[in-house]
């Protein structure tokens, strides 16, 4: 992904980066992505010890069979 930043200066320092909505969406799209994948990671590695189920048996605990 490439970005196209606008920089606006004030008194002769870079102060803000303005950048297209769409370019926008994407970056906020990839940073839910990331934070989706951290805590899977995290997730994974605090469950490490425990013995791996089969999904069917996880569906059938979650509608109550």
């Amino acid at each position: 992904m490439s970005i196209h930043p606008q920089i606006i200066e004030r008194a002769g320092k870079k102060e803000f980066a303005v950048i297209p909505y769409e370019e926008f969406l994407l970056i906020q799209e990839a940073l839910k992505d990331y934070d989706d994948l951290r805590l899977l990671r995290e997730e994974k590695a605090s469950s490490g010890h425990e013995a791996a189920r089969p999904l069917d048996h996880v569906l059938a605990e979650m509608a109550g069979n």
